[in-house]
């Protein structure tokens, strides 16, 4: 099993963030593999966005959670189906009710174990946190936007189409101006593309970008990114202008006939020229291998 060279991929309740009023968030203080994780109250009913990597990470946020909801109800839902998001569901099953959008259910049942070997391969702190997971199995599964009123507050949960995975789905707060993105977007990292030719390829930068566009439009106030800090509607147009950048550069010298290996090599020493404070780039190479495949002639 190789190295694992991050640090251990654990979530810490220490420093949780207060976003607006029964509103927080547990910061993944830039650890990679560790989510953003949000809690969103009303009077009779918390909503817990995302659970941590793995069943140990997911016990935490659970007791976390339940003495934050403080005798509410408990309902829990994933932006995407990746390990560090949905894969400690399993401890919610007697506690939350799990809602989620059908394609990320279908995400899970389709492409679920072969992510769960993936990621037990990264290291044997990854490793560790998988120890006994299992693929969550959702209560509830819905199309279309889902309006979870929690007393009070209510918050719409909604897919996006295929992006940065085929079953995205972001989670508003209207009386908030709140805005949680799972991993559509990130704070100063180079953006996350899942391309694992043959065996998973749903994501799409193109589409990427389409929806990007419609989330910066709506202008929210604050906006939670799947990893990094907490920011504002800027974060979005951030990751918009950067896909775009990608995608460009990467037609650009398709259309003059130089090699995905070249057209690769070349645009990750160009992104981290522009972008030298960012993190992870070697999700760079995997987003030009994408956008080679939706290059139009």
């Amino acid at each position: 099993m190789s190295d694992y060279p991050y640090a251990d991929p654990i979530v810490d309740l220490a420093d949780v963030q207060e976003l607006a009023r029964d509103l927080i968030v547990i910061p993944n203080r830039n650890v990679d593999l560790v989510p953003n994780i949000g809690l969103i109250g009303g009077t009779h009913s918390v909503l817990v966005v995302d659970t941590g990597l793995g069943p140990r990470n997911a016990e935490q946020v659970l007791r976390f959670a339940s003495s934050y909801a403080n005798g509410r109800r408990l309902y829990l839902t994933t932006t995407h189906f990746h390990p560090e998001h949905a894969f400690g569901a399993q401890v919610f099953a007697d506690e939350a009710t799990y809602l989620l959008n059908t394609a990320q259910a279908d995400d899970l049942t389709t492409k679920g174990e072969g992510y769960l070997g993936m990621f037990r391969q990264l290291g044997e702190p990854v490793a560790r946190e998988l120890e006994g997971a299992r693929i969550p199995v959702p209560d509830q599964t819905y199309d279309g936007t889902y309006g979870l009123d929690l007393g009070g507050r209510s918050v719409q949960l909604r897919p996006t189409g295929r992006a940065h995975s085929k079953g995205d789905q972001v989670i508003t707060v209207p009386d908030a101006g709140v805005l949680f993105t799972g991993d559509l977007a990130e704070a100063d990292q180079f953006a996350i593309f899942p391309w694992f030719p043959p065996y998973d390829v749903d994501v799409s930068g193109v589409r990427w970008i389409e929806v990007m566009d419609r989330l910066a439009a709506e202008r929210p106030q604050i906006v939670v990114p799947g990893h990094g800090e907490v920011g504002d509607a800027q974060l979005l147009t951030q990751v918009h202008d950067y896909l775009v950048e990608l995608r460009d550069e990467t037609w650009r010298r398709r259309d003059s006939g130089l090699s995905e290996e070249t057209t690769a090599a070349e645009i990750r020493a160009l992104m981290i020229e522009r972008h030298p404070d960012w993190r992870l780039p070697e999700w760079i190479e995997r987003g030009v291998g994408c956008l080679c495949t939706e290059h139009r002639h």
